[in-house]
């Protein structure tokens, strides 16, 4: 889809988890009038808002922010879902044209930031033209999802499906039962549909791409001590509690958030709080090891910002960074 009066500018801002993505494009929207977009599938539901990491009350008030907390955790948010609150956002039309809802659509520079490739990669490259899923596949599936295990039922993938099952992991069930609903609603692989030719959302734009990047090690201490404090300051627990108490169905993708499930142990089962901790962190750094790669694999040329010597020397490199968007 293209803009009706010529080329727009937007900021693409991604990066593993803990690796101050949030911070430069709120340090971008100090510079300039924006305003920051979400692009992580865990920060659009209107829980677990410390555990997920969305902007404080104070960010969100000095900084126009979109499609952070707008989605029950009841709810399975697709990536259509996204592109179609995107398209909202930036005040553009079914057919792409400026409208009258979004206020970037007017004066501000849009900067999308989150950890979700999946959702960049929408914006960009448009998504799989794959027909909407009958309701009792949709049904099936998600029984099925509640009593197998990840592994199972990516062994049910391999004999219906082998090619996307070659491309999943077993301990995905998201993303194997959306594959198991696709070949079974439509006879047809999703990797079929996947590699019929799309537009995004952002076709004929000015984009300025940008991937925040840490050494390895330094980025796990980060997100090790990020989240150590997320729960030892109350906040996380609490949340956790609460979206228990509300009996979200643990099908439900909310419980994907990094240290939900294992929160959510301590006060369910004979698990200690420094044992959840502990495993939370190693699901944390196995998680930023697989962002990485989708990143090297999906995001080449992106313009790669080394974020420690960002830290250091902050001013300089956002001046940088501005002289680019600025053109």
């Amino acid at each position: 889809m293209s803009p009706r009066r010529g080329p727009r500018t937007a900021v693409l801002i991604a990066g593993p988890t803990a690796s101050g993505k949030s911070a430069l494009a709120i340090d971008l929207a100090r510079a300039r009038p924006a305003v920051i977009v979400n692009a992580d599938s865990m920060q659009v539901y209107d829980a677990l808002p410390t555990l997920t990491a969305q902007p404080t009350r104070r960010e969100r008030d000095e900084i126009p922010h979109r499609l952070y907390g707008h989605v029950s955790p009841e709810t399975a948010y697709s990536v259509g879902a996204f592109v179609d609150d995107v398209a909202r956002v930036l005040g553009m039309g079914g057919d792409g044209a400026c409208g009258n809802d979004g206020d970037v659509a007017r004066e501000r520079l849009p900067i999308i930031v989150g950890g979700t490739g999946l959702y960049f990669k929408a914006l960009t490259d448009g998504l799989a033209p794959v027909p909407a899923i009958r309701e009792d596949v949709r049904a099936h599936w998600r029984t099925e999802r509640a009593w197998q295990t990840p592994e199972q039922l990516h062994a049910i993938l391999e004999a219906r499906d082998a090619v996307m099952a070659a491309r999943l992991r077993p301990s995905d069930p998201q993303r194997i039962v959306r594959a198991l609903e696709v070949v079974d609603s439509t006879g047809r692989s999703l990797a079929a549909w996947q590699d019929e030719p799309t537009e995004g959302l952002l076709e004929g734009w000015r984009l300025i791409r940008v991937l925040a990047v840490w050494p390895r090690p330094e980025l796990y201490a980060r997100a090790d001590a990020r989240f150590s404090q997320m729960v030892h300051a109350g906040d996380a627990r609490d949340e956790v509690r609460a979206l228990t108490a509300r009996h979200v169905p643990s099908t439900a993708p909310i419980w994907g958030a990094l240290g939900a499930r294992e929160l959510a142990a301590v006060d369910g089962e004979d698990v200690s709080l420094e044992s959840a901790i502990a495993t939370a962190q190693q699901a944390t750094r196995n998680y930023i090891k697989r962002q990485e790669t989708w990143a090297r694999r999906n995001m080449q040329s992106w313009t790669r910002i080394d974020m420690k010597e960002y830290s250091e020397n902050g001013a300089e490199n956002l001046q940088k960074l501005l002289a680019i968007i600025d053109g």
